[in-house]
């Protein structure tokens, strides 16, 4: 009965996910966002430096707090501005998508953006900032959807010139590098006058318009009901075989930056974190081994198996777990299409959010607020991602030793009909 509701549910959906999945404008956007990681990573942990984990009256931490305002400029010119660098890659990404060149769709998805954005007039008495400046807060994440609106226009206005002819042809005889720059002419002055006419000349406020269609939407996806929503749809896509970090991931990561960034705000600013569940938060105190939290069913596998195939695999597998690699463990026990594992592949993370999102509702763990590598085993990872809170290695411990348990009958029955399984192999034989 399951075999059969599982294959008719994989049939349906697996073409249109993978379709989706697939979509260039979402890769694009994806690919734009995950180019920005290195320096999210990096920027992020001067945060940490600027606010040690330190005593207060320690020599270096009042040397760091003095200091604070120099060590987080590394911050604010990466991940403060990070949607900055997410436009160039998206229009980059989706300029090649279509078979187009893709510095040439990163120029006109920057200056897209950039025109969205009306320069103030600054005079600073007695100093030498005079002139005109663009105000940094809509190049973070406050203007990620601004940003991703804007860089596919550009490239799609660059695309219907292409495909329909419209440009510069310069004779063979000029430079590749100077012919393709008057055949970007032509898109280039659409692009401007388009976008930059909406916003200077009929005086329309992107970001305030954009900003208040996506309030309720960031508001909503930093509350637990949406945690876990989110949590389900990703383990149920992955049981039938669907990435689904991939799909989930493509459609909430901009609002994900946007819920981190206000957190980082905030903690440069000395301020409370106003957030609970950006990505990071995921991944130290759900994703722990990788989804699904299959860091238990690895040191189950690994430690208790009877059957040769679980014991072998799970000290395979056990290694790229802890440092959240967990495709051996999904496809090779396999996960997908099981109906034994699949139930605590969905509940255990789910737990997890719940849990997680308690503590630190209720104060117990800092609020994440730097995106550490993924790659981390989970307890440092959530260490450095809470601004090196060493409650949070204790909270990750704890939600290990929970996935654990609640793998632990469903491993014993899957490990049972494996063992069995050999049995008669060997009887066979």
């Amino acid at each position: 009965m399951f075999e059969k509701f599982a294959d008719l549910l994989n049939a349906k959906l697996s073409g249109p996910m993978t379709k989706l999945a697939s979509e260039r404008h979402l890769l694009a956007v994806r690919d734009g966002i995950i180019a920005t990681l290195p320096l999210i990573i990096v920027g992020s942990f001067f945060l940490i430096i600027a606010n040690p984990p330190l005593p207060a009256s320690w020599g270096i931490s009042k040397f760091l707090t003095a200091n604070a305002a120099n060590i987080v400029l590394p911050y604010r010119m990466t991940m403060f501005i990070m949607t900055l660098y997410a436009v160039f890659g998206i229009g980059h990404s989706l300029a090649e998508s279509y078979g187009l060149d893709g510095l040439s769709g990163s120029i006109l998805a920057e200056t897209a953006y950039l025109l969205t954005i009306a320069p103030v007039n600054i005079t600073a008495k007695g100093a030498e900032l005079q002139g005109w400046a663009l105000p940094m807060a809509k190049l973070g994440s406050a203007g990620m959807f601004v940003g991703i609106i804007t860089a596919i226009i550009a490239v799609e206005i660059y695309h219907f010139m292409d495909a329909k002819n419209l440009k510069i042809k310069m004779p063979d005889a000029v430079p590749p590098a100077v012919a393709k720059s008057f055949e970007n002419l032509t898109p280039a002055a659409v692009v401007i006058l388009v976008i930059g006419g909406i916003t200077f000349w009929l005086g329309f406020d992107w970001h305030g318009f954009i900003g208040k269609l996506i309030t309720p939407l960031v508001s909503a996806s930093d509350s637990l009901g949406s945690v876990i929503l989110i949590v389900f749809l990703t383990t149920f896509f992955w049981c039938f075989g669907i990435h689904g970090a991939s799909i989930v991931g493509s459609l909430a990561r901009p609002v994900w930056l946007i819920l981190l960034e206000a957190n980082t705000t905030a903690m440069s600013n000395g301020q409370a974190l106003p957030n609970i569940a950006p990505e990071p938060f995921y991944q130290w105190f759900i994703w722990i081994g990788g989804a699904g939290c299959t860091i238990g069913l690895a040191i189950l596998m690994a430690f208790r198996s009877r059957s040769s195939y679980a014991k072998s695999l799970g000290k395979t597998a056990l290694l790229p777990c802890i440092f959240n690699i967990n495709e051996p463990i999904i496809f090779g026990t396999p996960i997908v299409l099981n109906p034994t594992l699949m139930i605590p592949f969905i509940i255990s993370p789910i737990l997890n959010a719940v849990i997680a999102y308690g503590a630190t509702a209720a104060g117990l763990v800092n609020r994440v607020s730097v995106n550490a590598p993924w790659t981390l085993p989970g307890p440092i990872g959530a260490y450095l991602a809470t601004g090196a809170d060493w409650r949070a290695i204790i909270l990750s411990i704890l939600l290990i030793a929970l996935s654990i348990v609640i793998y632990y009958p469903f491993f014993k029955m899957w490990d049972n009909e494996l063992l069995v399984e050999e049995e008669k192999n060997e009887a066979n034989a």
